[in-house]
Order: structure tokens, then C-alpha cells, then sequence
């Protein structure tokens, strides 16, 4: 009797590479229960953007009616402590309160105003990359990955050259705690104290602002107002937070990832240096083909139908975005292949629905001038392993090293 494949992500080898059960259960088995996460799996494009798109799909997983949401709901009681602090974020905040916040930190963060930001992010990443010329190597997520979107970050909340490696060590801790169900003790006590010592540094920053307003992030969250509403000193702590951490390790691991992916598919890589118009279409494929963020969940607050099967209320659709965005049925037959002349602006790399993600025009730009300038400096670009250390967790994946030379 030949039995169904299950998405189980603690399998040895599914980190290097989840993509053959991803083809196995869009095949197989494209919607099934997870008993040991208790939670439903739905891998098919069009289940995962209903999912997403459902008006009565909760972002709160504490919610839920399982184990795993029971025993967060009994540590927030004994301990306060939320993922990133004691206030509710767009992450994992429901309307009408996601609304309210989503609406004032959009104010402070435009698509046009990270527009301005290209010429300094261009700057940053020529200073990294005459850093690694001048070494004649280097290793990109440490070199490259790494510290571009937390330099970005930290200019535009106001934080000091001199404090980002201590801020980049707080916002690992925090990540740290996204791995899903299964967090050991001591992950969430090193998370508990990287909040604190976060909370010690930016609220005197909040509050100073507020009495003198500079050109930077924190203030203009300082000053957002919607229709007389503002936002509370924990609610501008918490969100400077969710943009410091959400924005760290995925655009991080964009850029691994993509390069990764052009240096296993060399004739896409030479295109992309014949053609350096077409690196907005790359990203994007990019995003489709490698993205870092491998899955996301909602709780239904009523029963709701998905791909032929009842979730209850109170049970977590959780929905696989790299399975999505490997779904023949909407990619094609060369949806396994990398194509950067590929239109896929509509891939779920970055959600779907209210809780898109807000950081999307910040990660398309450091991806697009990064990927976009390694390739034009270095046109004999090589990759000096054959196959990379794969890190992060099953929620948010990327190579750890990845060693280039030219």
C-alpha cells in the first residue's frame, strides 16, 4: 500500500531542499490534515491565495484551538511577552486594530519615500562591494546579506553606525523565536532579553523625538495621524521592531538566495548581464523560485471551505508559499526552471491579502540593487562551494555562507 506524502519539515535534507516535497504533495496530496503541528496543509496557488484572501482568516495564531496556541496564551499570561513586545503589530493583529496600524505606518512608509532611498541604499552596497574587492573574495550573507538591510534599517529609524551590530544581534534573537511551534526555553529567554535591552534603547529614542523631530523614521511614526488617531509609545516601540526583524533576515536571505540560484543557473546569470533591464522581472522570479519565506498560517474565526475541505473555526490553515509558487497548474510546465523574462509579479513570496507585506518596495529595492550591481562588477562571478549550508528555520530559509570569487 502506497501511502500519501506528509509535510513534515523536521525530515533530514527538507531545509537544503523542500522543493521535491513540495512537487510531491501538489501531486499527491495538495490539502491534509498535520497532526503533530494540528494544523491543515494547503500547497495549490489558488488555495493559498483564498486562504490568504479570506475575510474571516485570523493573523492572531494565539486564537487557535490547539495545543500550541494554548501554551503561548499561558506564557504571555505568566510572562508579557509577545513576538516582539508588548503591543499588537500588523503581523499578527486583526481589523479593526490592524487597520488603524497598518494605515499610520503606511504614511511614514511609501512606496515613494523608499524610492529616495535608492541612492544611498546604492551607496551602502558600492561601499560592501569595494570592501570585498579590495579582500578579493567574499562570503555574501556576512559580507553583503547581512549588513546592507540592517545599515538601511537602522539610517532610517536614526540608530548610530556605532550601535548597529549590538541592534543586529537584538533583531537575530527576536528572529530567532519565528521558527515555528517548537521553540527550546532558552531561544525565547535570549528573545525575552534582546526586548528588554531593545526597549531600553529605542523608548528614550521615541520619546526624544517626540519633543525633537529629526528626518527619520522614528519621528515621521511619531507624527502619523489618521483621522486623529495616533500611534501609543508601545505601538511606535513595537512596530520599529516588526520593520527592524521583519526586514532583517528575509532580505537578507533574498539576496543569498537569489544569487545562489543565477550561479546554479549560469545562461539566466548572462542574460542578466547581457540585459540589466531586466532586473526587476529577475527579482521577482526570484522571489517565485528561491523566496525566503516558505510559509504563513491563518485561524478561522468561522468554518470556511478551501480546496474541498472544511477547515473549523479556531483550526490553522497553514499554506506553504514556496509549494504555491511551484504550482504547474499556475506556473506552467517550466515552473521548476528559472526564467528571469518570466512575469511573476503575481508569485506569494510576500503574502496575499491585508497582510501583504508592507516592507515589499524596501526588499525589491535592496534585492534590485544589490543582485543588479554584484553581477555588473563581477562578470566572471563564481561560486567557490558546490552546494551551500542551508540556515534559518522551515518558516524563513537561506544559506548561511556562500563564498564568491571573481
Amino acid at each position: 500500500m502506497v501511502t500519501a506524502p506528509t509535510f513534515n519539515p523536521f525530515t533530514p535534507g527538507f531545509l537544503a531542499d523542500p522543493y521535491p516535497t513540495y512537487r510531491a504533495l501538489l501531486r499527491e496530496n495538495p490539502v491534509s490534515w498535520e497532526p503533530m503541528m494540528e494544523m491543515w496543509i494547503f500547497t495549490r496557488y489558488h488555495d493559498v491565495e483564498a486562504v490568504l484572501t479570506h475575510p474571516k482568516g485570523s493573523a492572531d495564531r494565539r486564537s487557535a484551538n490547539n495545543r500550541f496556541a494554548e501554551m503561548a496564551r499561558q506564557q504571555e499570561q505568566v510572562q508579557d511577552f509577545g513576538p516582539f513586545s508588548r503591543a499588537p503589530t500588523m503581523l499578527t493583529s486583526d481589523p479593526p486594530v490592524h487597520t488603524r496600524l497598518r494605515k499610520l505606518v503606511s504614511s511614514a512608509f511609501t512606496p515613494r519615500a523608499v524610492e529616495n532611498l535608492r541612492p544611498r541604499i546604492q551607496e551602502i552596497v558600492d561601499d560592501l562591494l569595494d570592501d570585498a574587492e579590495q579582500r578579493g573574495g567574499m562570503d555574501l550573507p556576512v559580507d553583503l546579506g547581512y549588513p546592507l538591510p540592517v545599515i538601511v534599517i537602522s539610517e532610517m529609524l536614526g540608530v548610530p553606525p556605532e550601535d548597529r551590530a549590538v541592534f543586529k544581534k537584538w533583531s537575530d534573537e527576536v528572529v530567532a523565536t519565528l521558527g515555528g511551534p517548537f521553540i527550546p526555553p532558552d531561544v525565547m529567554t535570549r528573545a525575552r532579553e534582546a526586548i528588554d535591552s531593545l526597549a531600553s534603547y529605542l523608548v528614550p529614542i521615541i520619546r526624544d523625538r517626540r519633543e525633537n523631530p529629526r528626518e527619520d523614521l522614528i519621528s515621521a511614526l511619531v507624527a502619523a495621524e489618521e483621522q486623529g488617531q495616533v500611534l501609543s509609545e508601545d505601538e511606535i516601540f513595537a512596530t520599529a521592531i516588526l520593520l527592524l526583524v521583519a526586514g532583517n533576515e528575509t532580505t537578507t536571505h533574498l539576496i543569498g538566495n537569489g544569487t545562489y540560484a543565477l550561479l546554479k543557473n549560469p545562461g539566466q546569470l548572462q542574460l542578466l548581464q547581457e540585459k540589466p533591464e531586466l532586473i526587476g522581472s529577475a527579482v521577482e522570479e526570484l522571489l517565485r523560485y528561491i523566496g525566503p519565506v516558505q510559509l504563513t498560517g491563518r485561524v478561522m474565526k468561522e468554518d470556511a471551505m478551501f480546496g474541498g475541505q472544511v477547515v473549523p473555526e479556531g483550526q490553522v490553515a497553514t499554506v506553504l508559499l514556496g509549494a504555491a509558487n511551484h504550482d504547474p497548474d499556475k506556473w506552467g510546465p517550466t515552473v521548476d526552471e528559472l526564467d528571469i523574462t518570466r512575469d511573476a509579479k503575481d508569485h506569494m513570496a510576500l503574502g496575499d491579502g491585508i497582510h501583504f507585506c508592507l516592507g515589499a518596495p524596501l526588499a525589491r529595492a535592496e534585492a534590485q540593487i544589490t543582485i543588479g550591481s554584484l553581477v555588473k562588477r563581477f562578470p566572471k562571478l563564481k561560486l567557490d562551494l558546490e552546494e551551500p549550508e542551508w540556515g534559518g528555520t522551515f518558516i524563513i530559509r537561506g544559506v548561511k555562507h556562500l563564498p564568491l570569487s571573481w
